[in-house]
């Protein structure tokens, strides 16, 4: 159970970010290298490598070489983690919505 919620605050972690739930985004898209990646931001290259970094800690995307570049892609696997887990809540608070709804309606 620790395991997991420490895999949960990397993912959570990651998502955190503005600029890296839009490189998560992109690269959902189609794959880019991180150069690619680089040009759609008012920020360095080592910027934007540490945001990548952060990503591939969360397993959230992987990177493998093709010649000389690196290229990005998703890891969805972590991504239906995430949803699962959120989705716990979901049927927490919908089965809460329901007990209140039928709670007013019978009043």
């Amino acid at each position: 159970m620790v395991e997991s919620n420490i895999a949960l605050d990397r993912i959570f972690g990651a998502l955190a970010d503005v600029t890296r739930r839009d490189i998560l985004k992109r690269v959902s898209r189609a794959e880019h290298t991180i150069g690619e990646l680089a040009e759609s931001y008012a920020m360095s290259l080592a910027a934007i490598a540490k945001h990548i970094s952060v990503l591939e800690k969360a397993e959230l995307i992987t990177k493998h070489r093709s010649g000389k570049e690196k290229v990005i892609q998703i890891q969805p696997k972590t991504i239906k983690v995430a949803a699962a887990h959120l989705g716990e809540y979901e049927k927490i608070w919908s089965a809460r919505f329901d007990a209140l709804e039928k709670l007013l309606e019978d009043r």
